[in-house]
């Protein structure tokens, strides 16, 4: 780090104040369970304390990186030269109109934990999340789906954070601009909470649903470090058929391989390497583009990499 950087990392610490901490292990908060530190990183609970990343970044001029539960981020091993930040306490509640099946919830909310508080709560819509091991704040952002459903189905209204402005703003569903595994929330903007309209469970059949999506995912989906599905799925096959019929299920770089359960998973090593996990990732992309002519999507976010 230069002393340019470090001067800057200082400055940021002293605006962010003793909640700040440095050269934290970032990989250790990812799926993955791979990557490099932290230059900072800081627990926003509240929104003055968002205010104060936003005075922090715009002050040092410092990358901000957004961390809710890492479910769908890949960090190098030579680690984030900036500032980390994820939500705290006051984005974690989870209110539920039962009259209106309207939920209220904060951009940490864990979606298994909430599917399985929906169906608690008689509300259907939103069993299809019990698998996705994310954020509410990411689900969001990536219009995270699955089973027949996706965000954009049920989200009203998100709750938004800008980390240039430190604005709040409210945006509806249709400006959210949702496509598959694809919305217009930027990197500058951060999740704080959304509402949510769902259904009635009028046949009870919530808690069934919940116990075929989990056996489901385990039958078919491997266990272990990895961040779901790497590629988005083309128009007209799978990225897992894609890559299945090229015969690389189990094709490893160093530390990683790509799934011998599911193509379409990369797999990591316990105490491997992310910059393997990338190159497997990269191989499996440009082998498919070379043998097909279809350039596959990651869904991952890579952070720290040189392209």
């Amino acid at each position: 780090m230069s002393r340019a950087d470090s001067n800057s990392i200082e400055v940021a610490r002293q605006i962010l104040g003793a909640s700040a901490q440095p050269h934290v292990n970032l990989g250790a908060m990812t799926t993955y369970r791979v990557g490099g530190e932290a230059s900072l990183y800081v627990v926003a609970n509240t929104e003055e304390d968002l205010f104060k990343v936003c005075d922090a970044k715009n002050e040092t001029e410092l990358p901000v990186l957004v961390v809710g539960k890492g479910s769908n981020l890949l960090i190098a091993d030579e680690g984030f030269k900036g500032i980390v930040v994820s939500l705290g306490s006051d984005f974690s509640h989870s209110d539920f109109d039962q009259s209106s099946c309207e939920v209220d919830v904060g951009g940490i909310v864990a979606l298994p934990a909430l599917a399985r508080r929906c169906v608690a709560a008689g509300l259907s819509g939103f069993e299809w999340a019990v698998g996705v091991p994310g954020s509410v704040g990411g689900a969001v952002r990536m219009n995270a789906g699955g089973h027949g459903s996706d965000m954009q189905a049920c989200v009203q209204t998100v709750k938004l954070f800008d980390l240039h402005s430190g604005d709040i703003n409210t945006v509806v569903n249709e400006d959210l601009d949702f496509g598959y595994r694809y919305s217009a929330v930027s990197q500058q903007q951060i999740v704080l909470g959304a509402s949510l309209q769902l259904a009635d469970d009028d046949n009870n059949s919530g808690e069934r649903v919940l116990d075929e999506i989990v056996r489901w995912r385990r039958d078919n989906q491997p266990g272990g470090q990895n961040a779901g599905s790497v590629f988005v799925n083309p128009s007209n096959e799978t990225s897992a058929e894609l890559i299945d019929r090229l015969g690389l299920k189990g094709f490893r770089i160093g530390s990683a391989q790509v799934s011998p359960k599911h193509a379409n998973f990369v797999q990591a090593d316990v105490g491997g390497s992310a910059n393997d996990v990338d190159a497997v990732m990269t191989a499996v992309a440009e082998r498919v583009y070379a043998e097909t002519g279809i350039a596959l999507r990651t869904e991952i976010q890579r952070v720290g990499f040189e392209d």
